[in-house]
């Protein structure tokens, strides 16, 4: 949390201090959860935000990528005046130097990895190997890891299912193109299709939410 400071733009709580193994940061606001119900506009907007938050985790100026190992609705906050989300819980993110990668060049350093889908039984699964996130540029994972256990039907959190984006109004459900993306971003059938679903799903999200706000 210190390397990535919220006052630069990290999508993190603020860093306070620390005593021994705990560590304090601030009050966000309320979880992600609380908002599995809240009204449509706004589940949109949100959902816009985690998939900006994957991308500037995955694709950012530094050359980290930050991988979000544990993504579940009780790990994200939402701010109570701006209605920013924040990531609360970042012990489990692991941090690759794309620039030591392209330097030390490991084997297959440059071909696109795609993270695979996990249906498991349990709540918020994900499969990955932190050997192969270490080694490789260009990394699906934080897409697979927002799309699978919040935003689409896959999701389930505390006996829910349908994700952040359940029960979308009639003509957007009609449409199917959302429903079309969060498939092809949790689940995706093309090679390399997570990649491009995700981006078209971060612009159509933006488009949903500035339509509806």
């Amino acid at each position: 949390i210190q390397s990535f400071p919220s006052d630069e733009g990290w999508p993190f709580a603020k860093y306070l201090g620390a005593c021994g193994r705990m560590v304090a940061v601030n009050y966000v606001g309320e979880e992600l959860w609380s908002y599995f119900n809240a009204p449509w506009e706004k589940r949109v907007d949100l959902a816009w935000q985690l998939m900006e938050i994957a991308e500037q985790l995955t694709n950012n100026d530094f050359e980290f990528a930050l991988y979000l190992l544990d993504v579940s609705f009780d790990n994200f906050a939402v701010g109570p005046r701006d209605g920013k989300v924040i990531i609360v819980d970042a012990e489990n993110v692991l941090v690759a130097d794309k620039r030591l990668i392209r330097q030390n060049k490991p084997e297959n350093w440059d071909v696109w990895y795609e993270s695979k889908f996990d249906d498991c039984d349990k709540e918020a699964c994900l499969s990955f190997s932190k050997e192969i996130l270490c080694a490789r540029v260009t990394v699906d994972h934080n897409y697979y890891a927002i799309c699978q256990n919040l935003l689409s039907r896959h999701a389930t959190w505390r006996g829910t299912s349908g994700g952040l984006l359940h029960d979308p109004p009639a003509d957007i459900a009609k449409d199917g193109r959302l429903e079309a993306l969060l498939d092809e971003c949790a689940n995706p059938k093309k090679r390399y299709g997570r990649f491009q679903a995700a981006k078209e799903l971060r612009e159509y999200l933006a488009q949903l939410s500035n339509n509806v706000r």
